[in-house]
């Protein structure tokens, strides 16, 4: 048996090279990459679970009121984060075929599309504030504080969409680390003026849900200030020239619009399907919807592990094609999905024995969480398909199969899951307990479909 393990560990994948590649190296590179992201979604997971904490002492109308206002917010964001799945792929393929130029073009002209976007969107947002939140569901005793808290979130926005797309470049070229360093720093100063302004320390008045907003927005001009600086050094791969920074490359806009194009639509279906499932979870009441906000901040922190080895898997993908080496882009992807099988039945594990001590940590109302200790059973049993979905998903993406990825998503998020949840937690009346196991049978769905479809490993050939 030990000679098996070794075997294993030691299988050269570089036949015909003088220097060994042994898949223990292709274990180390996939944990190279993936700690910083994985660690960096983390954390920041963490502190909006402790972001929550804060709010969640404010009464279960003000978790509705921020809870509430993530679908508007992330639909707003929707282009910005189609626009970063196309940097990323074609980033990491410039940086496999070692065009350095091309891929700090990318990252110039991705900027300024950015730009522009997060201004006009932000603005959008902020006048049609009120309409996007009922569309949401918002009820009459909460979305007063909704309306202030998306209003001014929406002002940061335009710094987070300028952070997220130099981020993904830096993922590109697996610089994840400044991702990790950016997004840490960015949200602990949050946190800290969470505490004063939502609780009025010190010299601070108290805001409460408003101050978690401003908080938030300062945030989120920090981490833009931190990203820019990390593409300004001069020993930086990827290095933005200020002078050239209006220079538009058709060619270069051109493949960011046909690779970011599916993934544009992938995220706009993506956010109708999340708003009409939020929308479904809101009429069930304030209660169910402020438990159900708990438990989804407790599931990212889950989904943030498998999140981190998309992104390692993502990058890896992306440059083993570049370089003409389709099998180490498959290697990296069994491997990846072996790692997060580990993480997802030890997250799964703690979450389940734990349960009760999780829920109070955000609230002590006795009804929320008696609630949310029941949905996070059934999200210890979702998390164990999640992961590992979210890894294979982040390979096609790196390989450029992003219509499939959006195909898939249209079927999944869009149709199935709002259906499944009017069909379990109405018809069956089945309540929050239907929503979740809604997205239990949705993720079980997309899992079984994005495996077959990596295992059929056509992706391979995908160019770019």
């Amino acid at each position: 048996m030990l000679s098996s393990v070794k075997q294993w560990f030691y299988k050269n994948f570089n036949q015909d090279n003088e220097k060994p590649l042994y898949r223990k190296d292709l274990i180390k590179n996939t944990i190279k990459i993936a700690w910083p992201s994985a660690t960096e979604a983390f954390l920041i997971s963490v502190i909006g679970a402790v972001d929550m904490m804060m709010v969640g002492r404010l009464g279960k109308e003000a978790i509705a009121a921020v809870g509430i206002t993530n679908q508007p917010k992330f639909i707003l964001l929707a282009s910005i984060l189609a626009l970063n799945i196309g940097v990323t792929v074609i980033v990491s393929r410039r940086k496999g075929q070692g065009n350095r130029e091309l891929a700090n073009r990318t990252l110039q002209n991705a900027l300024l599309i950015s730009l522009v976007l997060s201004v006009l969107l932000s603005l959008i947002g902020i006048v049609f504030a009120q309409p996007f939140l009922e569309l949401a569901g918002a009820e009459s005793d909460y979305i007063h504080l909704s309306i202030q808290y998306l209003q001014i979130i929406l002002v940061g926005n335009i710094f987070l969409g300028l952070a997220l797309t130099i981020n993904a470049a830096q993922r590109g070229v697996g610089a994840t680390f400044i991702a990790m360093k950016t997004n840490l720093i960015a949200n602990g100063i949050n946190v800290v003026l969470n505490y004063f302004l939502i609780n009025g320390i010190w010299i601070f008045p108290r805001l409460e849900v408003q101050g978690a907003a401003i908080a938030t927005t300062i945030g989120h001009f920090f981490a833009f200030v931190i990203a820019l600086r990390s593409i300004l050094k001069k020993d930086s791969y990827l290095l933005l020239k200020l002078k050239e920074f209006f220079v538009v490359s058709k060619d270069t806009v051109a493949l960011l619009i046909d690779i970011s194009k599916s993934a544009f639509v992938e995220q706009i279906f993506l956010r109708i399907g999340f708003l009409m499932y939020i929308r479904a979870v809101a009429g069930l009441g304030t209660v169910a919807l402020a438990t159900h906000n708990i438990v989804t901040n407790i599931m990212i922190i889950s989904f943030s592990l498998g999140d981190g080895l998309a992104v390692a898997n993502s990058s890896l993908t992306g440059q083993s094609l570049g370089a003409k080496r389709p099998d180490l882009a498959i290697a990296y992807g069994h491997i990846s999905q072996s790692i997060g099988l580990i993480v997802a039945l030890i997250f799964s594990s703690v979450l389940t024995l734990f349960r009760h001590q999780v829920m109070y940590l955000f609230t002590d109302d006795m009804d929320l969480n008696n609630l949310g200790s029941q949905m996070l059973i059934v999200l210890a049993v979702i998390i164990l398909f999640q992961i590992i979905q979210v890894i294979i998903t982040g390979a096609l993406r790196g390989a450029g199969d992003v219509r499939f990825v959006a195909l898939l998503s249209l079927f999944s998020v869009t149709f199935l899951r709002p259906f499944l949840t009017y069909l379990f937690a109405y018809a069956l009346q089945m309540g929050l307990l239907g929503a979740w196991v809604s997205v239990l049978v949705d993720q079980i769905i997309r899992l079984l479909i994005t495996r077959k479809r990596f295992l059929d490993a056509k992706w391979t050939l995908i160019t770019v």
